[in-house]
């Protein structure tokens, strides 16, 4: 049998895993996004010495596993004196691995911008600051949308492990509430079901956020 309405005195904790792992996803997209940013840019126009670091960084954590990266930072850090707590060590684990991920996205949508754009850009008297806000970010970056926010939809699913180091999130809250009543089912039935909601709407929002970002395609 399946009693449901077990879970019902336990939703104060299903809500406040659910709020936690949607502070982390809100933070860590804008953080990994602006580092991935960085680090493209630096990758696609910067020297060379700057495109080896970038290189490295991005094999090194699309190769390794998140958890074993997550564990480094909060178990392993510790040992050459630098304490985290668990949401600090969360936060920036998942901030780097999308910055890692999201690095290669962007870097393809750079590289999709002709060099006669580019030129025409200096033609014109446009500093590369400006060459790079004005000419190049907006197309790239609508090129490359919708792969960068499916990304940011992976690192939000992939973040349940946090719960290993005692992040309160939603799968954490799985845990207790599974590990109180022996619901396990009805509990983890009901956070599958809130991430796949979760998931729905961070689809919904980052379309609508691309069609305001995007907006001026549609009256040219």
């Amino acid at each position: 049998m399946l009693y449901f309405s077990d879970l019902l005195q336990y939703s104060d904790v299903f809500f406040s895993g659910l709020m936690t792992t949607v502070e982390l996803t809100v933070l860590t997209t804008f953080l990994g996004v602006a580092l991935g940013t960085t680090c493209a840019t630096l990758r696609q126009y910067g020297n060379l010495a700057g495109q080896r670091i970038v290189s490295v960084y991005v094999e090194l954590i699309r190769n390794t596993p998140f958890i074993v990266q997550l564990f480094f930072i909060f178990f392993g850090l510790p040992a050459i004196g630098i304490m985290l707590s668990p949401w600090e060590a969360s936060m920036i684990a998942l901030t780097i691995n999308l910055g890692a991920y999201s690095t290669e996205i962007i870097r393809a949508g750079l590289a999709s911008i002709s060099k006669g754009q580019v030129e025409a850009a200096k033609v014109l008297g446009l500093n590369f600051r400006q060459t790079l806000t004005r000419v190049i970010f907006i197309p790239a970056f609508e090129k490359i949308y919708p792969a960068l926010t499916s990304q940011c939809i992976i690192v939000m699913l992939g973040s349940a492990v946090i719960s290993q180091i005692s992040v309160q999130d939603l799968t954490y809250a799985a845990n207790l509430v599974q590990s109180r009543n022996f619901r396990a089912f009805e509990s983890y039935l009901v956070t599958a079901l809130l991430y796949l909601g979760l998931s729905i709407l961070l689809r919904f929002a980052f379309n609508a956020l691309g069609k305001r970002l995007f907006a001026y395609r549609s009256v040219q």
